[in-house]
């Protein structure tokens, strides 16, 4: 098979396999943003030189507001860092200690002593309903009877049994960054985290729609729990029973598959395919390995592949916390053996733990194939040679573990050992655990990693649990990982458990280095991380992720010294210009991406043929030639 390189030279390629490559990676979590390293820079704050220190600082400082504005030195650094990472759920959420609630109760209304109420005429429910009587109509409002028991539900508050979340950094309010009427949170995490990975390629956008055909384009992206916050599906659900109307826009915008349509319709643009797979706690690696297989294959040139998730809501405190799988201000007590809680410290993965601690995030990856990103110049963060899914078989108990995870990670390592050879594995990769921070997960993934290791000659596997720092964002939660994961790879520091004092005892941690400082692996100590997600119901998914070093040395051999040579002037420039994005980033000036209503396309402008649709406002027509791949049916 021979083939047309993007510099014009003809290579001879047998089966070639397009290797997707991470050129741009963007986010917002309880960290802070994701490009730049930014958010991982605050996972490691404590190993950073005083200079790096301070600049995170202001960084982060950029993002929180007027509060932060007015601060300056230790008092601005002691602000930014407290309002950072998990911690009590702050007031501008909801105040934890009087979340407004119903409480039913029974009227004891009968016919010899009835219950008597006055209310205003627009109040009054039509019909009536059985047993109530109109008495008197006085200035605009009735005088009621009510001869027979009556349920009501008066308004009341409650304290929240939990009070722990991973919320942004206090003060940073996505809704104020962009046109946002009546768009639901998780969207509006959405349209930044899509807009801050799409800045971070350094490339514009319109350069990239131009090298590709519109149908090479693609976006996964999803939530797990919707949006179910009063302009999603929590507002339409609760209107009636509130007494109040369902608007026109909640049941659409609640939709879990908004995320990639949001990102379609207002930040890319995009007609290419477009799908939103959902795999619970394991989402983002199900969208990342969509995206990933459509690059391998060659059906697309340029996905972007994220999850957005705003769970900070009591509903949906109230429902985990009535599984049990989250950590109760109660039970932290008992850990600490005091009344006082340390809020910081509510997530403790493979150590005495007592359940996970819900967080909001969106993150974004954008993948391209190896050829056009040498193509355009663009940085390599790092390359995604396979991402696997496995369910678990036949289950007693949907929420949990089962043997699908065994066969994802196991075919994750397995990949890497055979591309790179057992040594790199054995010495120079490390693991993005799941590390919900409950005591079923800490033994049943750790029983996984050290059965693995030992299988492939792994005596200490370095092992990382942003959740710990961040907590648990639900759907985005390996997008958690991933940005980690690629700050490792730039600075060779994997993030310490610091929640915990020590590894728990029933953890298999023979073969696994868990500290609960920061471990200093160098870049050379870091070419390969394995990304692990567990997900209720059997979602189980592992990430292969190589390092930007080990990736070029791949693509060099692939492309050969002067086009890997032409392809480094390119990327100077490119360079340059995400540069710049994140200094105006690092500043505040975050200029999110959202084209409402513009740039539409004029459908009376479409030219359709038997060989191509060509659209108007695109470079490149869109091929209706070609068999897909059935080449041996043809006659």
């Amino acid at each position: 098979m021979f083939k047309k390189s993007f510099s014009g030279r003809i290579l001879r390629v047998v089966n070639m396999t397009r290797l997707p490559l991470i050129v741009g990676f963007g986010g917002y979590n309880a960290a802070g943003r994701s490009s730049g390293h930014v958010a991982y820079q605050r996972l490691i704050y404590e190993s950073l030189p005083q200079q790096q220190q301070r600049a995170l600082v202001n960084a982060l400082a950029s993002l929180m507001g007027d509060a932060a504005t007015r601060l300056s030195g230790d008092a601005l650094r002691d602000f930014v860092l407290q309002g950072t990472l998990v911690r009590r759920i702050e007031p501008s959420y909801f105040d934890v200690g009087r979340v407004p609630t119903g409480k039913l109760c029974r009227l004891a209304g009968s016919e010899q002593q009835p219950v008597r109420m006055t209310l205003s005429h627009r109040d009054l429910p039509h019909p009536l309903p059985e047993g109530w009587r109109l008495v008197e109509d006085i200035s605009g409002s009735y005088n009621l009877e009510v001869a027979q028991p009556q349920a009501a539900v008066f308004p009341a508050t409650q304290e929240m049994p939990v009070q722990a979340a991973g919320q942004l950094p206090t003060g940073f309010d996505p809704a104020a960054l962009y046109k946002s009427t009546h768009h639901p949170r998780g969207l509006q995490l959405s349209i930044l985290a899509a807009s801050d990975a799409v800045h971070s390629l350094g490339v514009a956008w319109s350069k990239v729609v131009t090298a590709v055909r519109p149908d090479e384009i693609g976006v996964y992206s999803s939530s797990v729990m919707s949006q179910l916050d009063r302009t999603g599906f929590g507002g339409m659900l609760q209107a009636r029973s509130l007494g109040d109307r369902v608007t026109s826009k909640q049941l659409a915008l609640g939709l879990n598959t908004m995320p990639a349509d949001f990102v379609n319709a207002y930040v890319l643009g995009s007609v290419g395919v477009t799908g939103g797979v959902t795999g619970a706690c394991a989402t983002f690696l199900y969208n990342l390995r969509a995206g990933v297989e459509d690059i391998k294959s060659g059906r697309r040139r340029v996905v972007l592949v994220g999850s957005a998730e705003a769970p900070i809501l009591p509903e949906v405190i109230d429902g985990y916390a009535a599984m049990g799988a989250l950590a109760t201000d109660a039970d932290l007590r008992k850990l600490a053996g005091s009344h006082q809680v340390d809020y910081r410290r509510a997530s403790r993965p493979f150590g005495e733990n007592c359940g996970f601690t819900l967080a909001e995030s969106g993150q974004y990856v954008l993948l391209m194939d190896d050829e056009l990103a040498l193509e355009l110049g663009a940085d390599i963060y790092a390359a995604v040679p396979g991402v696997y899914v496995n369910a678990d078989g036949y289950k007693k108990s949907i929420s949990a573990p089962g043997p699908g995870n065994y066969i994802t990670f196991a075919k994750a390592v397995s990949l890497a050992s055979s591309l790179l050879g057992e040594q790199v594995v054995q010495r120079q990769s490390f693991v993005q655990a799941h590390g919900s921070s409950t005591p079923q997960n800490r033994v049943t993934e750790s029983r996984i990693f050290d059965q693995v290791a030992q299988a492939f000659g792994v005596e200490s596997w370095p092992v990382a649990a942003v959740k710990a720092y961040v907590g648990h964002s639900l759907g985005p939660a390996s997008g958690d990982q991933m940005a980690a994961t690629l700050g490792v790879f730039a600075h060779g520091i994997l993030p310490g458990i610091k929640t915990i004092d020590r590894v728990a005892d029933d953890v298999y941690s023979q073969r696994l280095k868990i500290t609960n400082h920061d471990q200093e692996l160098g870049i050379q100590g870091s070419q390969v991380a394995f990304l692990n997600s567990k997900g209720f119901g059997g979602n189980n998914a592992t990430a292969t992720v190589f390092a930007p070093g080990v990736t070029e040395r791949l693509l060099g051999r692939r492309y050969g010294a002067s086009q890997w040579r032409e392809y480094l002037d390119r990327r100077e420039s490119v360079r340059a210009s995400a540069q710049a994005y994140q200094e105006e980033a690092a500043a505040g000036r975050l200029a999110p991406i959202y084209d409402f209503g513009s740039h539409l396309i004029d459908e009376t402008q479409i030219e359709l043929s038997r060989e191509h649709i060509r659209l108007p406002g695109f470079a490149q027509p869109i091929s209706l030639q070609g068999v897909e791949g059935f080449d041996d049916l043809l006659s």
